[in-house]
């Protein structure tokens, strides 16, 4: 009886010492520097299991992970301190504790309340130390964590690692900042990034500190760069010596209260241990009205990396040869929502294409049917065993449209994004009006005799614009090829051509409120080699139109894009998912070798002296020969990520053929001499460059 009021008289001032510290600092008084006999067991013991191996079983008790050398052996748990191991190894005849200490520790009245703070999920108090000797089979997690951390080593001597790039350090030596998670919707955590900003106080590991155990610390966000955070641990004030960068998105981040709930221990960093001598008052003055992580936040990143695509569904797919048509493609992997397809027809798997599930480029089967787009019949006879269509509501939906009365016509002239030259806005022409708002559309003086470079575009997609678009907005408007009316004039070129241009009502005036700024920096696909993902910049904002630069790299690689397109990325994209990021590449290795002939560009006739382009050198999959505008091609002669690093160099190369099934015209116009029209961009400084102010089309003439 005298026990149970003892119990019953502790546990009400746990309860309401946890009340006043917030939840969040209970581990402290029975953890420090000086004191590691009290360190949690749960972490050290968790720090083995990674590298152990296969051969050993894991078991997992209450939240606890143990292994066990012999399989068939019985278990047992730990009256006393929870340690779950053989019961052989057990003290006793009763194998109720796994040593001396635990055993008379369970009988004394000023260990009962460990005992209950534990069934409750609950860090022990400071009046309730308990002394836990490891059993026989902790020693044996060690000396096999010990054994494959060796392994480790040797394999790692054998390879040499790439240099990795630091977005953390890059950002901060040229003082940029990185675009929000909530810019881009389709990314994880885009829809719900919330109130996630700097001042936000979270738990991390204490990465300052003696002790062996792995144990934690309040840092506060200083600075955010997407996924990425600049932290300061509690109690530097201004001192910024300790600051690191961190991801928030990765296991190790949790809101303020996880250590009091989990029972791990918060110990102040070493630098600072004796600045203050009542920590735990120092932290409630200072958490007080603070902003934590949502309790659900690692379960909503969770949530955000589950990917509906699984391997083996089919889908239909621009034909990266032929863009005017589709082919059927098997999902062959699937990367933090990007896909790499494998035409069906690919015997070795290397005829390949990466897009993100999101693309306008991929639909469902059957879908060029039903509107009317060309498509490739597989030679495939039956699906293979575990292949299945992917459903339709898996992809992209399109705004229906009304193509009734004043609609979209053959022959109507428009301005659109390249899709082979993407740094280009160019003078176009509707070709086929399809179903469902589709439409094709051609490159006026580009175009190959038997329109296989024609591309599919939705009346509502944002890389397609009225006439007189690239006009109001400084843009540079890219005019057909052979055209020597210049500078180029829309009306005059209508009227000799003989057309009209598509009615202004039938664009999307849509302007999304995006969040994009100008210099803000974000991980982006580089559209000519889709399986690339490389560090860029928003160098210029035109309503919902970016312009991306790859850093590193000349002008005429930027890429015009959709403020919501599916290949743009918040800093740390790439990390979260696992996916291979192209660092900016070197002045170093841009430049040309004594061996591989200069390729000229023609200057356009107004532009005046030539200049000179440098071809990326390095690892080249694709040949060089061919002219500047390229199909959306992914990387047929190597792998797909993840790949191995190359270093934070690695080339970009930007021209290279088709390969095969080539009609002799399309050759013609790909074998071109390898002089191409360059153009450079306006930067304009008018009010119109801005997220959805001022006018966004020209008026046209009659």
């Amino acid at each position: 009886m005298e026990d149970t009021r003892d119990l019953a008289e502790r546990t009400p001032r746990s309860e309401r010492k946890r009340r006043d510290s917030f939840g969040m600092f209970d581990g402290y008084d029975s953890c420090s520097e000086e004191s590691t006999s009290s360190s949690s067991s749960e972490d050290s013991e968790d720090e083995v299991v990674p590298s152990i191996p296969a051969s050993l079983p894991i078991i997992k008790n209450n939240g606890q992970v143990y292994t066990y050398p012999d399989g068939k052996a019985g278990m047992a748990t730990c009256e006393m301190c929870g340690m779950v191991g053989v019961r052989d190894a057990f003290y006793s005849k009763t194998k109720r504790f796994c040593s001396v200490s635990c055993s008379r520790s369970y009988s004394s009245n000023s260990k009962k309340a460990s005992i209950l703070a534990r069934l409750q999920g609950k860090p022990p108090t400071k009046k309730a130390k308990v002394l836990q000797k490891q059993p026989l089979v902790a020693k044996l997690a060690a000396y096999a964590q010990y054994q494959a951390s060796q392994q480790n080593q040797a394999k790692s001597k054998a390879v040499v690692p790439a240099e990795t790039f630091d977005w953390g350090q890059y950002i901060c030596s040229n003082n940029t900042i990185g675009a929000p998670v909530s810019c881009f919707k389709h990314a994880p955590m885009g829809m719900c990034w919330g109130a996630i900003e700097e001042g936000v106080r979270i738990e991390v590991q204490n990465s300052d500190t003696n002790l062996s155990t792995k144990v934690y610390w309040i840092a506060e966000i200083i600075k955010l760069a997407g996924f990425k955070a600049l932290l300061r641990y509690e109690g530097f004030d201004g001192d910024n010596n300790k600051d690191f960068w961190c991801n928030l998105c990765i296991p190790e981040v949790h809101p303020v209260g996880w250590c009091a709930s989990s029972g791990k221990p918060l110990v102040p960093p070493k630098s600072i241990q004796h600045k203050y001598s009542n920590w735990k008052a120092f932290l409630v003055k200072r958490l007080t009205g603070a902003k934590t992580l949502p309790p659900d936040f690692a379960a909503k990143v969770h949530e955000n990396m589950q990917f509906p695509f699984k391997k083996l569904m089919r889908v239909e797919v621009v034909d990266k040869n032929y863009l005017c048509r589709t082919r059927v493609a098997l999902v062959e992997q699937v990367i933090g929502g990007r896909l790499r397809l494998v035409y069906e027809e690919s015997q070795d798997q290397s005829d390949d294409f990466w897009c993100h599930m999101y693309s306008p480029l991929i639909h469902n089967i059957g879908w060029s049917r039903s509107i009317g787009h060309r498509f490739k019949r597989s030679d495939v006879a039956r699906k293979a065993e575990g292949q299945a269509d992917a459903p339709a509501q898996y992809f992209h939906k399109v705004k229906d449209v009304d193509q009734s009365g004043d609609w979209f016509k053959d022959g109507m002239k428009l301005e659109a994004i390249d899709p082979l030259n993407l740094s280009a806005i160019c003078v176009a022409t509707v070709r086929k009006v399809l179903a469902d708002g589709y439409l094709m559309i051609g490159i006026d003086g580009s175009e190959a005799v038997d329109g296989s470079d024609w591309f599919c575009y939705h009346s509502t997609s944002p890389s397609i614009f009225p006439v007189g678009f690239c006009e109001i907005n400084e843009i540079e408007l890219t005019p057909p090829r052979g055209y020597t009316k210049l500078p180029f004039k829309w009306f005059d070129y209508l009227r000799e051509a003989g057309s009209i241009a598509a009615p202004v009502k039938l664009f999307n005036k849509e302007v999304p409120n995006h969040g994009f700024r100008q210099g803000m920096k974000l991980e982006a696909v580089d559209l000519m080699e889709p399986r690339l993902v490389c560090v860029a910049t928003v160098t210029r904002i035109v309503h919902r139109l970016l312009r991306i630069h790859f850093d590193g790299w000349e002008d005429e690689y930027d890429q015009w894009v959709d403020c919501e397109s599916p290949d743009l990325y918040p800093v740390g994209w790439c990390q979260l998912t696992g996916y291979q990021l192209q660092p900016p590449a070197s002045q170093s290795n841009r430049e040309m070798p004594q061996s591989v002939p200069k390729q000229k560009k023609k200057a356009q006739q107004y532009k005046g002296q030539k200049k000179k382009r440098k071809i990326p050198v390095g690892r080249r999959p694709f040949s060089q020969a061919g002219r500047r505008r390229s199909s959306f091609s992914g990387d047929e002669e190597q792998s797909p990520p993840p790949y191995p690093a190359q270093g934070p160099t690695r080339p970009r190369p930007r021209t290279h053929l088709h390969q095969t099934h080539k009609s002799e015209s399309l050759l013609r116009m790909k074998e071109e001499a390898a002089e191409v029209d360059e153009f450079t961009f306006s930067q304009g400084t008018s009010d119109q460059e801005s997220n959805g102010s001022g006018s966004y089309y020209i008026k046209q003439e009659p």
